[in-house]
């Protein structure tokens, strides 16, 4: 009998290597990538609601989690190609890429480039494509949310959530978010937030659906209608209600729900 235990391993990519979580079983495949201070571990409670026979891959990016010591550059180009290795390395005929805010914008890259066996998209609380609103002023801010234990407090409590998270939550928030590399930590600030793909997501031609939660703060959900909607021709807009950015980790089960009926959709 088949077992459908998930093993950590590391994956080889440009100048390192990254580490991630891998469940084989039934397809296609989810390819998990988190937000700017989360790791593969922010998606556990939505697999936790899955299929125990669900195939996926949760890998932390460089910089993050498990792969601090993978040198940057950390773009939104370089996260894509570590996906696509990570991909490539498990052989995935076909797969759907799940992206949660800053992640978000790399499964848009991702599928811009209409890889071999991406089957569709899942965006849940997404970056835009191209920066709304934001000032240096803003930037400067953001790059020191996660500078020690009471600025994280902080963004959690006034940013990140609409106050949905067990303390087992917090306490992966605060060691997830302080554990990265300076640069790495900076590079969504200061670099990765302004990089500009409107130009680019048109080309997607796989079904999307983002997720945006009702309570977001971050990117809510009339921004991602007037700001992502319009550019890519097959995305569709669900709400999620009750929860703020970090909804995987507020509403783990709406998302698990929403995942299992777009994979079974395809």
């Amino acid at each position: 009998m088949t077992t459908h235990t998930p093993i950590g391993r590391y994956f080889n990519v440009q100048d390192g290597r990254i580490y991630g979580h891998v469940r084989e079983g039934d397809g296609p495949a989810l390819v998990f990538l988190h937000y700017w201070g989360g790791s593969h571990r922010t998606w556990r409670p939505v697999i936790e609601h899955l299929s125990p026979t669900q195939a996926f891959v949760s890998h932390d990016h460089r910089g993050w989690g498990e792969s601090t010591e993978a040198p940057g550059p950390y773009g939104i180009e370089q996260l894509a190609d570590d996906t696509e290795r990570v991909v490539d390395e498990l052989g995935y005929g076909e797969y759907v890429a799940v992206g949660h805010s800053m992640g978000g914008k790399v499964a848009q890259v991702l599928a811009s480039r209409r890889p071999a066996g991406l089957r569709g998209v899942v965006l849940v609380a997404p970056a835009p494509p191209a920066p709304v609103g934001v000032t240096p002023q803003f930037q400067e801010v953001l790059a020191h949310a996660y500078d020690n234990d009471e600025t994280i407090s902080h963004s959690i409590d006034q940013v990140l959530t609409s106050g949905g998270l067990s303390a087992g939550a917090r306490r992966q928030i605060h060691e997830d978010s302080s554990r990265a590399g300076e640069a790495a930590r900076m590079a969504w600030p200061r670099q990765a937030l302004i990089e500009n793909f409107a130009d680019r997501v048109g080309a997607i031609n796989v079904p999307v659906r983002v997720l945006a939660g009702s309570d977001d703060k971050v990117d809510p959900p009339q921004i991602l209608r007037e700001h992502l909607l319009p550019l890519i021709p097959t995305a569709t807009l669900t709400e999620l209600r009750g929860t703020g950015h970090l909804s995987p980790l507020e509403v783990p089960d709406q998302i698990a729900s929403h995942l299992t009926a777009f994979v079974a959709r395809l």
